[in-house]
């Protein structure tokens, strides 16, 4: 079975590895962010929270959020024009010095799907490369590699000021914290989006204090109460170490992801 799942990953590898450049276009500001998403009823409250969706709708089974995927703050990725457009030069991640990369960022169409009732899966899937997940301005998370087990070292100095950058099919993303999420429209102990198991995914810290990776499983979390989650759940931690925001695999079974 594993070997099946990797054969229908590698064209995500493809497309979306991190590491190699193309020429992209960008999207007018007029269109960087929805307002407000459009919600049915039957959406469970916690997903509202997802403030960077076009639409969240439940079938009961699965809920299906739908995001162009553009940051809701500044990038040196925009396109000059943009309003948000960033002349960022200062330093990044860990400390780097910014270096852009060659990218730029473009409106997508995702769809994701995550179990409404997310369980432990019988058999851990690994994590592809592209969106692994959602965060709560609609930006996609991806996992810890520049491409097929390739460590983000020398992609860091590729963050921008918020700590994303688009690949080079210009799908901005977040290898690691999203940083406005949690300095500017939340904190760093709020929950930040979904994996597609449909786990929630928190900041890095827990009740104010730091979390590190020791306190975490080999999926990089533990099941505690939350905030959202008052009776406990299983959920993902950000940390500011490798794997960042996920381990060896998704600790649920992951739905799907499309645009």
């Amino acid at each position: 079975m594993r070997l099946i799942y990797l054969t229908l990953c590698f064209p995500l590898v493809l497309l979306q590895a991190c590491s190699k450049d193309a020429a992209t276009t960008t999207t007018p500001s007029s269109t960087n962010n929805p307002t407000s998403p459009v919600v049915s009823e039957s959406v469970p409250e916690i997903y509202k929270k997802i403030y960077g969706a076009s639409s969240i709708t439940s079938d009961g089974t699965y809920i299906t959020i739908k995001t162009t995927g553009l940051p809701d703050h500044k990038s040196s990725y925009y396109a000059t024009t943009n309003e948000l457009y960033d002349n960022f030069s200062g330093t990044t991640f860990a400390g780097y010095q910014f270096q852009k990369n060659p990218n730029s960022i473009a409106s997508k169409a995702y769809v994701f799907k995550i179990p409404v009732n997310p369980k432990l899966a019988t058999t851990n899937l690994p994590t592809p490369l592209g969106a692994i997940g959602v965060s709560l301005n609609g930006v996609p998370f991806f996992n810890q590699y520049a491409g097929p087990n390739q460590p983000l070292t020398n992609e860091i100095t590729s963050f921008d000021r918020y700590w994303g950058h688009p690949a080079p099919n210009s799908a901005y993303h977040y290898h690691v914290e999203p940083l406005y999420l949690t300095t500017v429209k939340v904190t760093k102990s709020a929950l930040m989006g979904f994996l597609l198991d449909g786990f929630p995914v928190y900041g890095p810290e827990e009740n104010g204090v730091l979390v590190d990776n020791s306190k975490l499983d080999k999926f990089h979390g533990h099941t505690l109460a939350t905030a959202d989650y008052p009776s406990g759940i299983y959920h993902y931690h950000i940390t500011s170490t490798d794997p960042y925001i996920n381990g060896s695999g998704y600790y649920g079974t992951p739905g799907t992801v499309s645009q």
